[in-house]
């Protein structure tokens, strides 16, 4: 291999890590906190403004005030809806709720049969207890906000390196 050929394999082994590292990010925000972030190639599922249809693409590229979806330049004041299932405080409080009934019930069974030395048996207060817990967990646990509405607090931004809102994503060999 002459010279020149490494050399040029070199550069153009520069060049790609620079545009890897100068990657711009697309983020949903709320006031002042991200919601969403999305990198060139993840998947993107959005409505248009005036439409109930559901498009499903991928990011292709990113310009300052819109987005290309596979071969399709779309402005951020056109996007209606962004797509994407998120958890909130509700979610949490109603996998405690579901834990805590479901650990109330064992640790009464538990208590009744190797403690007391009984035999398995229901007491009423906590069964009715351990069912209210659960049933009122369970929807709390599962129900999860699957879209949301551009505009107001909700703004669409196209972040670049050095914003405070853009992520560095991390190096595979970085330890």
């Amino acid at each position: 291999m002459t010279i020149f050929k490494q050399l040029l394999i070199l550069i153009l082994a520069l060049f790609t890590l620079q545009f890897a590292m100068a990657q711009k990010q697309f983020v949903l925000l709320k006031k002042e906190k991200v919601i969403l972030r999305l990198n060139p190639g993840d998947e993107f599922v959005f409505s248009l403004k005036g439409s109930k249809n559901i498009q499903r693409s991928y990011v292709n590229n990113l310009f300052d005030t819109a987005v290309m979806v596979h071969k399709t330049v779309i402005p951020f004041q056109k996007i209606d809806k962004v797509y994407f299932t998120r958890s909130n405080f509700g979610n949490v409080v109603g996998g405690l709720l579901v834990a805590g009934g479901i650990g109330y019930f064992l640790i009464d069974q538990i208590n009744v049969v190797i403690v007391n030395g009984d035999k398995a048996s229901l007491n009423d207060n906590v069964t009715t207890t351990s069912i209210a817990m659960v049933g009122v967990g369970l929807p709390m646990m599962l129900i999860k906000k699957k879209h949301q509405r551009i505009g107001g607090k909700y703004k669409l931004l196209t972040v670049k390196e050095g914003s405070p809102f853009y992520l560095k994503p991390l190096d595979k060999f970085e330890f």
